[in-house]
């Protein structure tokens, strides 16, 4: 049975949520905490599972509390952990998150055991890419292992799905090996050097990308929704209108669901349509993997 792979981190998120994000210096006093499953990879894995696929997640925890309750809870939701690996020697990633009245976050990661899943973890799990047909990454592992995935995938012909945050820059070589890209606005300033606030300059990043190598363009925009620039499709798809209480997994949640879209082979414009669904769904919870919708919610 054919599977989204997935490859990533995986961290518990310590959430405090104030009237306000604290300035340098700043004590904000008022908070409530919350203490949630998370991680960019983590995030994914759980929205594709939740969205009725199976789905394998390659990453790397440590061998304590943290890492225990992570496993617990991919099983939990269905995802295939054969290649969960487990660090005895680092602990598992920890990510501090402040989100203010109005959904808007500050995040601060340690990765612990993230910053260790190496080119070998991939190498031994790569069995897995002969039998698959897309795989999902981002940046929260080292970005030489995420090279030598998307290489492998590319190899295998897997439609490589990248969402590049946290951004970093990423060797001329892969682009091309990339099938779609899923940059915020920020990250594809990073990526592009176009500061992106309308379509114009969306469409100007969108060509860069495309320059690149890149089969895909999709810009996330927030509640503005997304740009997609394809071979057969330019422009804006707007998403449905809500009233956001936590924004911090909102691009994995579009993500995970842009993935489950292009498995089941909607037309792009259908797919970000679908993922602009998902992910509005999950800004009006509180939490990361928490937040991910179900299949039926849509």
């Amino acid at each position: 049975m054919k599977k989204i792979i997935v490859i990533g981190s995986s961290n518990t998120d310590m959430v405090i949520k104030a009237e306000k994000l604290s300035a340098p210096g700043e004590t904000v006093i008022g908070g409530e905490f919350l203490m949630n499953a998370g991680g960019k990879g983590a995030n994914q894995a759980v929205a594709v599972a939740r969205l009725g696929c199976h789905t394998v997640f390659i990453c790397k925890i440590g061998n304590d509390i943290f890492g225990q309750q992570a496993l617990q809870q991919f099983k939990t939701e269905g995802i295939i952990t054969d290649f969960v690996l487990v660090d005895t020697e680092n602990p598992s990633g920890i990510a501090l998150i402040n989100v203010d009245a109005k959904g808007e976050n500050c995040i601060t990661v340690a990765p612990g055991a993230n910053a260790h899943l190496s080119i070998n973890d991939i190498e031994r799990a790569s069995s897995i890419f002969e039998k698959n047909d897309i795989l999902l990454i981002q940046l929260e592992t080292p970005i030489e292992t995420v090279e030598y995935a998307i290489q492998k995938a590319y190899e295998y012909g897997l439609k490589v799905i990248l969402n590049p945050a946290p951004a970093a820059r990423l060797s001329p070589s892969i682009f091309p090996c990339i099938h779609t890209i899923t940059p915020n606005e920020t990250e594809a300033e990073i990526l592009t050097g176009v500061k992106v606030t309308d379509f114009e300059s969306a469409q100007k990043a969108g060509q860069i990308f495309t320059t690149l190598g890149v089969q895909n363009t999709i810009i996330t925009l927030g509640s503005k929704g997304a740009y997609l620039k394809s071979s057969d499709f330019e422009g804006i798809i707007e998403s449905p209108q809500v009233t956001a209480v936590d924004t911090t997994a909102a691009g994995d949640c579009f993500s995970g669901a842009l993935s489950v879209a292009i498995f089941e082979n909607k037309s792009l414009p259908e797919a970000v349509k679908f993922a602009c669904r998902a992910a509005s769904i999950a800004v009006t919870r509180m939490g990361a993997q928490a937040s991910m919708p179900l299949r039926d919610e849509l």
